[in-house]
């Protein structure tokens, strides 16, 4: 919800800077948790199993590549002596290119904007900017100047209760039931997580993931507003 971020602290921002503390007072404003709102969407979380197993599945193809690489540096080793030095020099020709390739092939899909990052943002971007239209759409019902995101960048040491909007935004996406608009648990809705690069090669860059926040309380606040 990097959008919301950004949108919010530019009004805040414009707010304070130019019309003044008063008039920054006097705005209207909420917050709401879109970890929370994303973990309710089923769209949102098969996008998510879906990373998962692509991503698992990439990582048995480089594990697999790795010990094809063994297996040759091994067998060099055991008839490093019986090779002449031209045989020794494509032996050591053909490790450097398996090893090159293993790294290229690792960057190609974990590496910043490589396939993993490139299928989130086909699978999950969708899903985002539904829950960034319902976040608007509940901005202009309420007449809220700011929508704050409680899980996103910014830090919020306190939040009155009475200031959120999540459950409205959950009406307006149709999910609106007691039963299952409780919080979820922690972690459900992260991205996967990169694998380790292998051994002796430098890590590889990847995605940059937002800072997480203190957890929530175990039980959102039965009130409502009007």
């Amino acid at each position: 919800m990097n959008k919301l971020f950004l949108w919010t602290a530019a009004v805040l921002g414009l707010l304070c800077g130019v019309m003044g503390p008063q008039v920054a007072q006097a705005q209207k404003f909420g917050y709401v948790d879109s970890e929370f709102i994303l973990s309710k969407l089923p769209d949102y979380t098969q996008a998510q199993q879906e990373l998962n197993t692509l991503s698992s599945n990439w990582q048995k193809d480089i594990e697999t590549q790795k010990k094809d690489l063994d297996k040759l540096y091994r067998n060099y080793q055991a008839e490093e002596v019986v090779l002449t030095e031209a045989m020794k020099k494509k032996r050591q020709d053909e490790i450097l290119k398996k090893e090159q390739d293993i790294k290229a092939y690792q960057n190609r899909i974990f590496g910043f904007e490589g396939q993993l990052f490139k299928k989130r943002q086909e699978l999950t971007k969708p899903v985002q900017d539904k829950v960034f239209e319902a976040v608007e759409k509940v901005a202009k019902k309420k007449q809220l100047a700011i929508m704050f995101d409680k899980s996103g960048d910014l830090t919020m040491l306190y939040t009155n209760p009475v200031h959120d909007y999540t459950e409205f935004v959950l009406e307006e996406l149709g999910l609106a039931s007691e039963d299952r608009n409780q919080p979820a648990q922690k972690g459900a809705v992260k991205t996967v997580a990169t694998p380790t690069a292998p051994v002796g090669e430098a890590a590889t860059e990847d995605e940059p993931v937002p800072g997480r926040q203190p957890a929530r309380p175990a039980a959102r606040p039965a009130a409502r507003k009007k």
